[in-house]
């Protein structure tokens, strides 16, 4: 299919745009490390990913997805600050941009497409790494998860881009690699590119309804 009259595109960063497992493995483990517990491999936390970092921290506590909700508090706010600290000194050392997404975007910036960020994860993180990997300048706009009081699959963060770009939901997209951008997009009736790649908890995106599912980020601009 091809999608019409798309003014602006709403994008996850995890999982869509960047690999940032290795970086968020690193500093789990060193987080863990800290705290007297035992690593995981990048596989496993690969599939913590997506819900922020405090989601993120409450599994790696738990050593599983499904969230211990026995967790001390005081335990959790120690080991997020932990985190934090050390999220913060490797942001980028191994993290990268998937194959194709740098001209992709770049093509899509001079068909007059606007493009966003939406992202469950911290806005202080955002900035850095979109610096970073020499992108920042193609967005106009970027929420984080921390940005509003609810994050992804709550349609809030969607809705409140298009309010403040003063686009309608019909002339947006949402672009994203997890049943979180697809749930989102869904619920507020905007149209949605699942990627097969990235992070989405071993399940297959299909599952969740995207109006279209793309294995390479290239194939974006045959659907605009």
């Amino acid at each position: 299919m091809k999608f019409s009259a798309k003014k602006l595109l709403l994008f996850d960063l995890d999982g869509t745009l960047i690999n940032s497992a290795p970086d968020l493995a690193k500093s789990v483990n060193l987080m863990l490390q800290k705290l007297q517990r035992k690593p995981f491999s990048e596989e496993i936390i690969h599939e913590w990913v997506g819900n922020g970092a405090m989601m993120l921290v409450k599994r790696a506590l738990s050593a599983k997805a499904i969230v211990d909700e026995t967790l001390d508090d005081g335990l959790v706010s120690d080991a997020l600050e932990i985190f934090f600290d050390f999220y913060s000194k490797h942001l980028c050392d191994d993290t990268h941009l998937y194959p194709n997404v740098p001209h992709t975007l770049e093509a899509l910036k001079k068909r007059g497409y606007r493009l966003a960020i939406i992202t469950n994860k911290p806005f202080a993180f955002v900035a850095p790494i979109l610096q970073d990997l020499d992108i920042e300048t193609l967005f106009e706009f970027v929420l984080g998860g921390d940005s509003l009081d609810v994050k992804k699959p709550d349609p809030a963060p969607l809705l409140h881009a298009c309010t403040t770009l003063g686009e309608e939901v019909a002339h947006t997209l949402m672009i994203g690699d997890s049943k979180n951008d697809i749930q989102a997009a869904n619920a507020c009736g905007m149209h949605s590119v699942g990627v097969s790649y990235g992070y989405n908890y071993g399940q297959k995106i299909e599952v969740f309804s995207p109006t279209v599912v793309i294995e390479n980020f290239v194939e974006l601009l045959e659907l605009l």
